[in-house]
């Protein structure tokens, strides 16, 4: 069981150009995302956020079911539901500006066990920005990793919702010693300001960073590097490519048995060239359609199958 731990929201995208253009409810939030990716691969999962009672969190929860995500770990509340305003650029990039106060998600609590058979845990975006539930969820990413259980980090910067970014700094080194695996896009680690070997010294066994459509890289615990390039494809919009990235990793990682330090380091050459190819496949497929609309397994020619 892979649990992912994060927010759920609504994106409104705009159907058209200028601040007026009619907005679309989509389903959202890097966390929810990068779990109905992984159910739609195949992985068993469980997803752990605080979502509301009104329509739209009835939504969010309809759209994990269907992807065979486990939501028995979701905790329910009154208010309404986080709304993310993103703006699409001519590439097809995605802005995004966010309306948060005292919405549900902020007041998740930490669960007092994972759900069983949980072998790894993955975090990030701005469940790890918005208070009292950032706390909460660092909570969780220190408890998870003392009792021994794989982590996945992928902060996601949005800096319109980081009032202090220095402290949002030392807050996230602060995190890397609970961290096996951090994955960052390349804008994420410009605005952190430090390097893949500054990190791995502060406990992660692997960096993984996207490259946009030059793809992705990995630096291990050996320095060692690795890049695979971007699969071309006629860009509809990136909503939701890098969540879909982190699926990919943790599935196709969990297929090879090596959710671990261990396992991240005997995968070597041909395991990170074989992981990250994936990674860029699952990528591209998003990226050809609107909105966060992760592929399924039988997309990407094989589905990695996972082990219980």
């Amino acid at each position: 069981m892979i649990v992912v731990a994060g927010e759920a929201l609504i994106d409104l995208v705009p159907r058209g150009t200028g601040a007026l253009a009619a907005l679309r409810p989509t389903l959202g939030g890097g966390p929810f995302n990068t779990a109905v990716a992984l159910g739609r691969l195949g992985s068993p999962t469980a997803f752990c956020s605080r979502v509301s009672y009104d329509a739209f969190g009835e939504a969010l929860l309809g759209r994990l079911r269907d992807a065979g995500v486990d939501a028995s770990a979701v905790q329910r509340g009154p208010e309404p539901t986080t709304l993310a305003v993103a703006t699409v650029g001519d590439e097809g990039s995605a802005a995004y500006s966010f309306y948060v106060e005292g919405t549900a998600d902020r007041l998740f609590t930490a669960p007092a066990a994972l759900p069983a058979g949980t072998r790894a845990v993955s975090f990030g975006t701005c469940s790890l920005v918005l208070e009292p539930g950032a706390s909460a969820y660092e909570e969780l990413l220190r408890s998870a990793a003392g009792q021994g259980v794989f982590t996945m980090l992928d902060p996601n910067i949005r800096p319109g919702l980081i009032p202090d970014a220095d402290a949002y700094r030392a807050r996230f080194k602060g995190w890397l010693s609970s961290v096996n695996l951090l994955k960052l896009s390349e804008e994420d680690a410009l605005w952190l300001g430090g390097t893949p070997h500054e990190w791995l010294s502060a406990g992660p066994s692997a960096v993984v960073i996207t490259h946009g459509a030059a793809g992705l890289s990995v630096v291990t615990g050996d320095h060692a590097v690795y890049a695979v390039p971007g699969e071309p494809v006629d860009v509809v919009d990136t909503i939701g490519a890098g969540d879909t990235v982190n699926a990919a990793l943790l599935h196709g990682l969990a297929a090879r048995d090596a959710l671990s330090p261990a396992g991240l380091a005997g995968l070597g050459a041909e395991g990170w060239q074989r992981l990250l190819g994936f990674a860029a496949r699952a990528a591209a497929i998003t990226c050809s359609r609107a909105g966060a609309e992760p592929p399924y397994a039988s997309e990407l020619g094989g589905s990695w199958a996972v082990r219980d």
